[in-house]
């Protein structure tokens, strides 16, 4: 990528409880270093983030998002099927979508990867109209992220074992409905997750084979178990070996439907962007992102 290159370095200045605002300087000195020039703009809501990058690729920019995946996963749901190309610096409190792309969390290592100009084309996961880039879920997961979204003095992965503590002791099974291409299923349980990526909740590799290049959902969903059951399963998820327990069914397609018999919200790369009945697709090929090539 030419040195001359222009950056629209949009930041969120609240992501990661305000780690955005400390990391800034260090990624403009980086930026600087590297003879890439930019612009800086702080983010005031979802909306002007959105309008922001789109004009920024109307001026020949290429936006680069620095936030956490809600942030990021609305600005690529934005660009998704135009010719723009997105760049990533993580600086969230999750960054599931940087991990999964192999986006350093250092500034300066981050920046190398813009400077390196490599594209990647993704998918781009949808929910009743809404965009995503990593994982939409419901149910049990609706009451964990509402919970984590709350718990603004919590930091790194402790946020989510919380969330999960307190979402499990006001928790009562629920029965879903789903259809994936065609095929319809009825059980009892705790959670759906529509997964374009591996990763959600900070690490958590709810669908270690899902990849973003496929043109597929990789589905996964828990039926029910005890409490107790279900608890000591969670750090499996950190490594993805969760999917070995009888209670985790995973499947793969493309167009989902999700019911329930109560309502849920649904979240997707940690915000609330829907909710049940909700209609899920794969957007194939429909986002470039700056990220180093995927490992062989």
């Amino acid at each position: 990528m030419a040195s001359d290159s222009r950056y629209a370095l949009l930041v969120n200045p609240s992501a990661g409880g305000g780690r955005t605002r400390e990391l800034l300087p260090a990624v403009e000195r980086a930026l600087t270093a590297r003879g890439l020039g930019h612009r800086v703009v702080l983010t005031e809501s979802l909306e002007h983030a959105r309008d922001s990058a789109l004009a920024a690729v109307s001026g020949g920019e290429t936006p680069v998002v620095m936030s956490g995946d809600g942030l990021i996963g609305q600005i690529g749901g934005a660009l998704a099927g135009s010719d723009a190309t997105m760049g990533v610096i993580p600086g969230g409190r999750g960054n599931d979508l940087a991990r999964v792309l192999g986006i350093p969390a250092e500034p300066e290592e981050a920046v190398a990867v813009l400077a390196a100009g490599d594209v990647r084309t993704i998918d781009v996961g949808e929910v009743n109209g809404e965009r995503y880039l990593c994982v939409a879920s419901c149910g049990f997961d609706s009451d964990a992220n509402r919970i984590a979204n709350e718990a603004k003095l919590i930091k790194g992965r402790l946020v989510y074992a919380y969330a999960a503590l307190r979402a499990m002791a006001a928790w009562k099974p629920a029965r879903f409905t789903i259809t994936l291409d065609g095929d319809r299923r009825e059980f009892r349980g705790y959670s759906v997750a529509a997964a374009n990526s591996k990763a959600f909740g900070g690490g958590m590799f709810i669908a270690p084979d899902a990849l973003l290049d496929d043109g597929a959902l990789d589905v996964v969903y828990i039926t029910q178990v005890g409490r107790f059951h279900y608890l000591r399963g969670l750090p499996k998820v950190f490594d993805g070996s969760h999917v070995e327990n009888d209670e985790v069914v995973v499947l793969r397609g493309r167009e989902l439907t999700i019911e329930a018999d109560r309502p849920f919200a649904v979240y997707a790369d940690g915000e609330h962007i829907s909710h049940l009945p909700a209609k899920l697709r794969v957007l194939p090929s429909a986002l470039r992102v700056l990220a180093p090539p995927p490992a062989p």
